[in-house]
């Protein structure tokens, strides 16, 4: 089996890329993610460190909105190097940003992508309604990625409708993931991904441990559960899309 972790913040991992690389036999490539300038640029030297096995991402996350005016031009300066734009999206659980700032900056982000042709990498917790707003105004649902989608059924029909694709990650293999495992039901395989976060959200039996993307495998076989596949098929149909969505 060969899989495709699309969410992977090697750069925020204390350990050394190469040894999770090196780990992640079952892992033919991984995209990386930044969350800041700093981080985006970090994705992009270890893209260029690692051609082929890593891509990189460049955005600015919810959490960091309030540093568009600062950072922004230099983000999209990456991203036109960049297989895709983000990590951005909305965060109304901890708010560490002003919603007002968290919606400008995904708006420039979203505008970005279109610009440029790329799919965007979308962060989504506690704001389900005001993010697809943002989809269906610009338009970017079909080069949208959801990232560890976790919305139930009523929303995950909802994002199906303007054409997202959706990113699974270790909740949907947690004791408490029903509500992500009826979503995950409603969503066609061709419009599945997987990843890890990693160095967060390890997927059981590595609960409360850091990530890696050689657990990508264990997020596949918790979907291929759901759906009623065998780990190898999820593998082959994810890995198909990640070709697709990011261009590959």
């Amino acid at each position: 089996m060969r899989w495709v972790d699309t969410h992977c913040h090697l750069q925020l991992d204390e350990r050394q890329p190469e040894v999770l690389l090196e780990r992640a036999a079952e892992v033919e490539w991984v995209v990386v993610p930044g969350v800041d300038l700093d981080s985006s640029r970090e994705a992009a030297l270890l893209a260029a460190a690692y051609p082929g096995k890593v891509l990189a991402s460049a955005g600015l996350h919810p959490h960091e909105a309030e540093s568009w005016p600062a950072q922004g031009d230099a983000i999209a300066e990456i991203a036109t190097e960049a297989v895709a734009i983000g990590e951005t999206g909305l965060d109304f659980y901890r708010t560490l940003s002003p919603r007002a700032d968290q919606i400008r900056s995904f708006r420039r982000q979203i505008k970005l992508a279109m610009d440029l042709g790329k799919p965007i990498i979308v962060h989504c917790r506690d704001a389900f309604a005001e993010v697809i707003e943002l989809i269906e105004e610009s338009g970017v649902g079909p080069q949208t990625v959801m990232h560890c989608w976790t919305g139930g059924p009523r929303w995950t029909r909802r994002y199906l409708d303007v054409g997202v694709t959706f990113s699974f990650a270790g909740p949907v293999a947690f004791e408490t993931g029903d509500t992500v495992r009826l979503g995950a039901a409603e969503v066609p395989p061709e419009r599945a991904l997987v990843e890890t976060d990693t160095p967060y959200l390890a997927p059981p039996p590595h609960r409360g441990q850091p990530n890696e993307p050689a657990w990508v495998a264990l997020v596949g076989a918790a979907l291929g559960r759901v759906w009623g596949m065998e780990a190898a098929d999820v593998a082959a149909v994810t890995s198909a899309n990640a070709a697709r969505v990011f261009k590959r």
